[in-house]
């Protein structure tokens, strides 16, 4: 497929962008070649600047459970922004999205919205050490949370694809109180709360792993996190910034029955526009300033077009057979991939839920950032390059999950494995030379 316009923009953005772009995955850098510059989306699929077009399993990184350019967001967003796009006051559209996340999640009693899933899952975190009066926070290795200092350790997705550790500019004064434990490993969960139960706030965990691939929790391993923190007097919280609304009308909570304390949500609740969320029991809400003495704010939180597309988003889902359409088609995907893998006798393992999949070139089972780790890099890059090729975007990075739309009709998904099926071939063909690192 051409690429000319897009190197030329690629060209041009890296005189004015750091690296190009604006997120550092989006740069193609552990793949090779150009990122493609997207003009346009339509249902599953989008198109670049040299008119190519794409099956798109990535989905803006997970919002767009709709598709793109879906009629009923697009009508709300229109409709909002004639009455004018931000008012830095409160509206009554900020009231219906908390509603409607509030009736969906019976865990979250009131709900404060943000921004970003970064800005989510920092003022949660404020949030479980002012309610505890305790200073240390549980993370598992692999999970990102988003780029706040103190979460930039063993973060999975973005710091794993272009191979470093954390982050320069981070004090290590930020990140001494993150205390680290591999995903699904309730003994070492119990370890560090023998050494430090009385300092852990809280336990933050994706309940699904979407920035090592896609890895799901085992049996006993949520429940064991909300009891290990009953025990010890922490707070559980579930960053369902990327699972919430996408693996279940709910999020994962419903889906695999745990109760947090706090929930942050992301993602598909702001429609494709910038806007996230916490929230939880009442009685840790009312501790937020203005009721409380805890304190966070934001110039756009709420903002009445991301409120509208996120709203029209949500009751688009509550449609009947929704879940068990994305369900289906998340797991003809990662079924028809495994089994290509394995008549060319390559190892292989993909895994799906709800609308969310992931594969890897790793025999599996992986239930942690170690075993994602060992994923075959070499292949996933041609395999990638491959696809791409072949008119299969998916992320461009081993440690992202992939995300189906109710877009994505049956003959999508076949004619996604029919590239698949020759991107295979040339994925476990000889090894070429390693290109340069961007």
């Amino acid at each position: 497929m051409a690429s000319s316009r897009s190197k030329r923009l690629f060209t041009r953005a890296r005189r004015s962008i750091p690296g190009g772009v604006n997120s550092p995955v989006r740069a193609f850098g552990s793949v090779g070649g150009t990122p493609r510059f997207i003009e346009r989306g339509r249902g599953c699929r989008i198109w670049d600047a040299d008119g190519n077009e794409y099956i798109d399993y990535v989905g803006s990184w997970g919002p767009l459970i709709l598709g793109h350019a879906h009629p009923a967001v697009l009508r709300a967003v229109r409709a909002a922004t004639a009455q004018g796009t931000s008012f830095g006051a409160p509206t009554e559209l900020e009231i219906e999205l908390a509603e409607a996340i509030c009736a969906a999640l019976p865990s979250v009693q009131k709900v404060r919205m943000v921004s970003s899933g970064t800005e989510a899952t920092m003022s949660a975190i404020r949030l479980a050490r002012a309610a505890t009066g305790r200073p240390r926070v549980l993370k598992f290795d692999g999970c990102y949370h988003g780029h706040a200092d103190s979460l930039l350790v063993g973060a999975g997705s973005g710091v794993a694809t272009l191979g470093i550790p954390g982050s320069p500019g981070v004090p290590a004064a930020m990140t001494d109180l993150t205390v680290q434990a591999p995903y699904n490993d309730l003994d070492a969960v119990r370890d560090a709360f023998a050494r430090w139960g009385g300092e852990i706030a809280c336990v933050l965990v994706e309940p699904v792993a979407g920035n090592m691939g896609c890895v799901l929790p085992e049996p006993g391993f949520l429940p064991g996190l909300r009891e290990v923190c009953d025990e010890h007097g922490a707070l559980l919280i579930l960053d369902e910034v990327m699972t919430g609304f996408r693996v279940a009308w709910g999020g994962a909570q419903r889906h695999y029955r745990v109760r947090p304390d706090l929930t942050c949500l992301g993602k598909v609740v702001g429609g494709g526009l910038p806007a996230a969320a916490y929230g939880g029991r009442r009685d840790l809400m009312d501790q937020m300033a203005p009721d409380g003495p805890v304190y966070q704010a934001g110039t756009l939180s709420g903002n009445p077009l991301a409120m509208a597309a996120g709203l029209a988003t949500l009751r688009a889902l509550e449609a009947p057979g929704t879940y068990e359409r994305l369900a289906g088609a998340a797991a003809r995907l990662a079924e028809g991939l495994q089994h290509i893998a394995a008549d060319q006798g390559v190892e292989f393992t993909a895994t799906s839920v709800g609308g969310m999949f992931g594969f890897a070139f790793h025999p599996g089972p992986i239930r942690c950032f170690e075993d994602a780790q060992k994923n075959d890099a070499e292949r996933f890059r041609r395999f990638f390059g491959a696809l791409l090729e072949r008119g299969v975007y998916v992320a461009p990075s081993p440690y992202e999950a992939g995300f189906v739309s109710l877009a994505h009709r049956p003959k999508d998904v076949a004619e996604t494995l029919e590239a698949a099926r020759a991107a295979m071939k040339k994925a476990v063909g000889r090894a070429k030379r390693p290109r340069a690192s961007r």
